[in-house]
């Protein structure tokens, strides 16, 4: 069967790979799973209703929603129907829901929960555009999906909707993506059919994916990178299980035992983190044999290049220690997927060392979104990097060092911003990402800061924030950190305690650290920074190095504004937070 259109992949699925847990989600303490077939019912019932209610072909649907099978269902009957799809971070301010609604002209939302619902109401009445609202759960006063659903069953339009499907194209305008990106206002990406599918066919051989393999699934599916992955574990006929929430995925891997996920390097390194905590824990020889693993995966290297003793000791760590770390993720996983921002390579090393395999890449929402990922191709990892840039896409390095892309997965354009498309695509066709890198023997792209937030030192020094900041960020002691200093001496940072790991560590020096305000003052505390910075900076040139250092109160989080959805710092709101701060810094400079 040809897949030339998303929606193709429901025929494909049914005929070549049917399962009873296509879509999975917990209902009142229970998995709900819906089969191939039930997937597609919703999805053509669904789509019958919208019909009847007087969707047509190019209207714009909203879908504000956690993870959940009600999102696949409200996305591809909107794809049967011609419409085209708005996904929306539930997160969102309503200033840019407002805004978005408006751009987008939205004819109709879907939103999950009664708490959505009141934003979205809101919205709604500065936006004229949007006659429908329908809830996914059930909310008194509110149109429930099902209603649809119903509407739909009763009343099917099989006919109208085949000849709907058979006029779109595979290059046609699939769904529109908002970035909120750092700075500014929402922009709307579009992609194509073909964007999403060329994109997920091309990632089909990253992993040794088998179709009885189980996903779990807790990036927001609004989001391309998550929704890119469902599409391609569509199309290989694996389960879906969408988790409950963030704070249940420890809980949900153990009883799913999914073989594959997704995540963010921020996960990872908490997941890193809460393992090291519990290995502190421990008294005796059981502390020694975990440290002593530990050290011994945090300096792993790829395809035997440390030698035969050290593989014979790694056997040994990975019987009696890492083991654990697997069954922890619930003892099936075979790939871990890492992107949305750079991932430390000891994380890297030392998970691979376990046996867990993370596959960092490297993409953008305009390239649908992968550019480059590491994979399980001979050679197909190097630490460090991206990997290799991914089949049917070319990747060349400007003069400058920016990364510029070309191929099916960069996007139609900015929707209603043909000013904003022409910034990031030339006039011969190649989409300028932004980011800086360059080619590692010829096959691996390593990213080594954005473009936009490198800065010049007062001395003509160029200094890339980001890396400086992983480097701090691998001590278990410091969460986050923002480095400054455009157009002064010297570099300086802004950083938040792991708070959680100080309050343990103070209480084995039986220290009074009881609230973030004691930490951050503490003068035991401090030093401890200090050194954990000392440390990083004898990484660093001499005029990248940290010189002044103040601790943060609170972590920066999406919900305070400091954070975008896929967790990069927004530098400017920041800053601007702190600029009390960041002048006292400088305050003796001449």
């Amino acid at each position: 069967m040809k897949i030339n259109r998303v929606f193709d992949l429901l025929p494909y699925y049914l005929k070549e790979k049917p399962r009873e847990d296509a879509l999975c989600a917990k209902e009142n303490g229970v998995w709900k799973k819906y089969s191939t077939s039930d997937f597609i019912d919703n999805v053509n019932y669904l789509s019958y209703g919208l019909l009847n209610i007087g969707i047509n072909k190019d209207d714009k649907i909203a879908i504000i929603s956690n993870n959940r099978p009600e999102w696949n269902f409200a996305d591809y009957a909107s794809q049967q129907c011609g419409a085209i799809s708005v996904p929306i971070y539930p997160t969102i301010s309503l200033h840019d829901l407002i805004f978005i609604f408006n751009d987008a002209k939205i004819k109709l939302v879907f939103v999950s929960s009664a708490e959505l619902y009141e934003k979205v109401k809101e919205a709604a009445s500065q936006a004229p555009s949007v006659q429908f609202i329908y809830s996914f759960n059930t909310v008194n006063g509110v149109k429930n999906w099902k209603e649809l659903y119903e509407i739909g069953k009763k009343q099917p339009a099989a006919e109208k909707i085949e000849q709907i499907k058979s006029e779109i194209k595979n290059e046609d305008l699939l769904t529109i993506l908002y970035t909120s990106g750092t700075t500014g206002t929402p922009k709307g990406v579009m992609l194509s059919h073909n964007n999403l599918l060329s994109n997920s066919f091309a990632s089909q051989n990253l992993a040794p994916f088998q179709k009885e393999w189980k996903a779990l699934s807790f990036l927001p599916l609004n989001h391309v990178y998550e929704r890119m992955l469902n599409t391609l574990y569509i199309y290989l006929g694996i389960g879906i299980y969408y988790a409950e929430s963030l704070e249940t995925i420890a809980d949900n891997l153990k009883e799913i035992k999914p073989e594959v996920f997704a995540t963010v390097p921020r996960l990872l390194e908490k997941v890193y983190d809460k393992i090291v905590a519990k290995g502190q824990d421990l008294t005796g020889f059981k502390k020694s044999l975990f440290f002593w693993a530990l050290k011994l995966g945090l300096r792993y290297e790829l395809y035997g290049a440390n030698g035969w003793f050290y593989e014979l000791q790694l056997k040994i760590a990975n019987a009696l220690i890492f083991s654990k770390w697997r069954e922890a993720l619930g003892g099936n996983i075979k790939a871990v997927v890492s992107g949305g921002a750079a991932l430390q390579p000891r994380l890297a090393r030392v998970f691979n060392a376990a046996q867990v395999v993370v596959l960092e890449g490297y993409g953008l929402t305009e390239t649908s979104p992968v550019i480059a990922v590491n994979s399980f191709k001979p050679k197909g990892i190097m630490f460090g990097t991206v990997g290799e840039v991914i089949d049917g896409v070319t990747v060349k390095i400007a003069e400058d060092g920016e990364i510029l892309v070309k191929g099916p997965n960069v996007m139609l354009g900015y929707y209603n911003r043909p000013d904003a498309t022409a910034e990031v695509i030339d006039k011969d066709g190649w989409l300028h990402t932004g980011d800086i890198g360059e080619m590692i023997d010829n096959k691996y792209l390593k990213i080594t800061d954005r473009k936009k937030e490198i800065f010049k030192t007062s001395g003509g020094k160029y200094i890339a924030p980001i890396m400086i900041e992983n480097k701090l960020k691998e001590s278990r002691f410091i969460e986050q950190a923002l480095v400054v200093g455009e157009n002064h001496k010297y570099a300086s940072a802004l950083i938040v305690p792991s708070f959680e790991t100080l309050k343990d560590w103070g209480k084995t020096r039986n220290l009074n650290l009881n609230s973030n305000q004691d930490i951050i003052n503490s003068k035991e505390v401090i030093e401890l920074i200090n050194k954990e910075v000392e440390k990083a900076n004898k990484t660093l040139a001499n005029y990248e190095t940290i010189k002044k250092v103040k601790l943060m109160p609170k972590e920066w989080t999406i919900d305070s504004g400091e954070m975008t959805p896929k967790l990069s710092l927004k530098r400017k709101v920041i800053m601007a937070a702190n600029k009390q701060i960041i002048d006292d810094f400088y305050a003796g400079e001449e």
